[in-house]
């Protein structure tokens, strides 16, 4: 049976979620009414990463359908633990990762963030077929160049997407950005557009523009976003131990 103190706990935790979800959901739809959009075009993944299992499964219970996660150790013990939720979560793989990882993320990913490399889409294309899956990729985008942070440069985006489209398994999505810290959000984003234009007119299927997280999201969402990923608002400063339970 549960002891007294660990249902309190778990309540006062509940209640902390239900709060800030409700306003980051406030805050996308202010920036969608903003930007003269409807605020249902736009998808809030939100991103646990080290927070535990129980936190997902109590925003399940608050409505969360999209989760996030950049480490595979710690995502795909979660979504093992969370599995038999209903209705089902989708998994979102948004970290850097490495080709030898394919194998685990095809397994429980349903899309995958990241992508910036032949070498990665030969991976996840093997790992897809063998999991018998289809992954949605989204093409990462470098805004700056900086090496160590991600992306591809945005001459080579139509050159992946179209070895993406070449695998069974996979699926070209869109594209993922993260805005570099050192200049406003918003010109940065303004950059992605022009990219995920020049993608939809080789791909019209790949809608898919997931940019903003708890600082940017406004940004974001007035650049076009249809994805944002979001953390901290949503669950506060992340904990110490990074084991999921």
């Amino acid at each position: 049976m549960e002891a007294r103190e660990d249902r309190e706990a778990r309540e006062a935790r509940r209640e902390f979620l239900a709060g800030r979800l409700a306003a980051v959901r406030e805050r996308i739809a202010d920036a969608a009414r903003a930007a003269g959009r409807d605020h249902t075009e736009i998808t809030l993944i939100t991103v646990t990463k080290t927070w535990p299992a129980e936190d997902v499964r109590l925003l399940a219970g608050l409505g969360v359908r999209d989760v996030g996660e950049n480490q595979d150790q710690q995502a795909s013990a979660k979504a093992a633990a969370c599995a038999g939720l209903a209705p089902a979560l989708s998994w979102h793989f948004i970290g850097q990762l490495q080709s030898n990882k394919a194998p685990s993320v095809a397994r429980y990913a349903d899309m995958v963030h990241s992508v910036d490399r032949a070498s990665l889409v030969s991976a996840l294309g093997k790992a897809a077929e063998r999991a018998g899956r289809e992954l949605r990729c989204l093409i990462q985008v470098s805004l700056d160049g900086t090496a160590g942070r991600g992306g591809a440069h945005p001459d080579e985006v139509l050159r992946l997407a179209a070895l993406i489209a070449g695998r069974p398994g996979l699926t070209v999505a869109g594209v993922m950005a993260v805005a570099p810290p050192q200049e406003p959000a918003g010109e940065a984003f303004a950059r992605l557009r022009p990219v995920r234009e020049r993608l939809l007119g080789e791909h019209p299927g790949a809608v898919v523009m997931s940019a903003g997280m708890s600082g940017d999201l406004e940004a974001a969402i007035a650049a076009g976003a249809t994805h944002v990923r979001v953390g901290s608002a949503i669950l506060g400063h992340r904990p110490p131990a990074p084991l999921p339970h």
